[in-house]
């Protein structure tokens, strides 16, 4: 019968690529672990007075970066709209 070579070579090929698997898998970096260490980091309390601040500080630059994208959008429409009537 014909095909046992390639056979063969897609059975290796499978083989090898589940080898390659489980070293990277020893290999990567994670965030998660499952050790009981406790972290380095002592991060301070945030106030309620401290996140109502931040939360409207980041919706008005929100708010300000939406306008600020609406306002070049409509620019660029309106370019492109005058060049399409220019060539025409």
């Amino acid at each position: 019968m014909g095909g046992e070579g390639s056979m063969m070579a897609a059975s290796q090929s499978l083989k090898s690529n589940r080898n390659m698997l489980a070293k990277r898998k020893e290999k990567s970096f994670s965030f998660v672990s499952n050790s009981t260490e406790k972290t380095e980091y002592n991060l301070p309390k945030a106030s309620e007075k401290d996140i109502a601040f931040l939360r409207n500080k980041f919706k008005k630059e929100h708010k300000l970066r939406r306008s600020k994208q609406i306002i070049l959008l409509i620019i660029s429409l309106v370019a492109m709209i005058f060049l399409l009537i220019c060539l025409v």
